[in-house]
């Protein structure tokens, strides 16, 4: 969890009607998917389910501050390629040199810029749900190690991995 006191900045993924059937009618259920980020290496990813959309995309955002997670930034990139696999997504996120810009598609494009990745190469391996991949870009960015904490794990230092 990160502090309070950073400014957060959220922008809505999806929003999805969807009607359950009985026997006086129909009801309608709003689901929202929201996308909550510092720019600066923090970044959330919510679901909510309301009967107005409003609720809905609050219920997210709260959801979306609670699985915020932080990601090691080098140079605006993260520091090496990764596939996030979540349900039937795959993403393959590859750290691109300055000035390439974010080369991705659908909803993965506002979980990046809310991260503050500003070089990244991205690319849907398999399904392209919104909902999976976000999930899958997650998985990926759990998983990212930086280089002090793969020398840490081999109980070596930094210049015996590099050189």
């Amino acid at each position: 969890m990160i502090d309070n006191q950073q400014e957060l900045y959220d922008k809505v993924v999806h929003v999805g009607r969807v009607v359950k059937v009985v026997k006086g009618g129909r009801i309608f259920r709003f689901t929202a998917t929201v996308v909550v980020g510092d720019m600066n290496g923090n970044v959330g990813v919510g679901y909510g389910k309301a009967r107005e959309v409003p609720d809905a995309i609050r219920k997210a955002l709260d959801s979306a501050k609670r699985s915020m997670v932080a990601i090691p930034l080098v140079n605006d990139t993260i520091p090496h390629e990764i596939i996030g696999k979540f349900g039937a997504s795959e993403i393959l996120m590859k750290p691109a040199s300055p000035g390439t810009g974010i080369i991705a598609g659908g909803s993965i494009r506002p979980l990046l810029e809310l991260a503050g990745v500003k070089n990244i190469l991205t690319k849907s391996l398999r399904s392209r749900n919104y909902y999976n991949s976000l999930y899958a870009a997650m998985d990926g960015f759990d998983r990212i190690s930086t280089l002090d904490e793969v020398a840490h794990i081999r109980g070596k230092s930094v210049k015996e991995i590099i050189g």
